[in-house]
Parts: structure tokens; C-alpha cells; sequence
């Protein structure tokens, strides 16, 4: 039997697929390892009290919690940052971070790489930093 915490939560391989906990329905089972992951990717940014994404390779924020669809994507990060910051998760280790410094609007995000699917290659986890960003005068 294997069992592994992934994002704050339990993945369980069983004899049909894989089971995670929590889950609102723990009947629930995932025919794939990357289903089961991608359940608890989307739950760890939507349990979080600041703004928080999920960007793949080609610049697409996958998932958004509600504070940036309050928000609004392009005010949580812009366009034109969304492939660098997808690039600076490549090198990441597991559960490293890295602090990003927007310049327009001024705000730090942090980033995570995290790998889902095999096929695909990792995301990037992006939050809103609780730290402000440092004035240079």
C-alpha cells in the first residue's frame, strides 16, 4: 500500500485508483495518481486567505481561487509576467519557494513548482505574498 501527503492533504493508493483525504465525498476514487493530485492542488490554493493560482507552461492560470476572481486575473498578475513567473518555478525543488517582485502594481507573489502529470511537466503554485515588498529610496 502507498500513502503520501501531497499539499496539505492524503493520497491513498487502493486496489481501483487512488482515494484522498480529505474529500467531501470519501467514497471518491481516482482512476489516476494526476487526478488525485490536481483534486488537492485546486482545494490547497481554494483553502487559502490570500489571492492564489495555478499557472501552466503556456501562461494560463488553470485555476483561481475566489480572491482573484474578485480581484480580477489580470490585476493578480498581469499578462505580460505570466511566462516568467511560469519559468521561475522550473528549477524549484519540492517545497521550495521563491518570492517574485511585481513593478506594476507593486506587490510580491510567491512561487512554487509543482509536478501534477508527468506528461505535462509542472505548474507553478502562485500566492500572494503576506509581505510587502521592500521601498528602495
Amino acid at each position: 500500500m502507498t500513502m503520501f501527503g501531497f499539499l496539505g492533504g492524503t493520497i491513498m493508493a487502493v486496489e481501483s485508483g487512488y482515494k484522498v483525504w480529505p474529500h467531501p465525498n470519501p467514497e471518491k476514487i481516482y482512476n489516476r495518481l494526476s487526478d488525485a493530485k490536481w483534486f488537492l492542488a485546486v482545494r490547497w490554493c481554494d483553502n487559502l486567505s490570500t489571492p492564489a493560482a495555478i499557472i501552466n507552461n503556456i501562461g494560463e492560470l488553470t485555476f483561481i481561487n475566489q480572491l482573484v476572481l474578485k480581484m480580477g486575473e489580470d490585476n493578480f498578475l498581469p499578462l505580460q509576467y505570466r511566462l516568467e513567473v511560469f519559468a521561475r518555478c522550473l528549477p524549484l525543488l519540492p517545497n521550495e519557494i521563491i518570492t517574485y517582485e511585481l513593478k506594476n502594481p507593486e506587490r510580491s507573489l510567491e512561487i512554487r513548482g509543482l509536478e501534477i502529470d508527468s506528461r505535462y511537466g509542472k505548474v507553478a503554485l502562485v500566492t500572494e505574498s503576506l509581505v510587502a515588498p521592500t521601498l528602495n529610496l
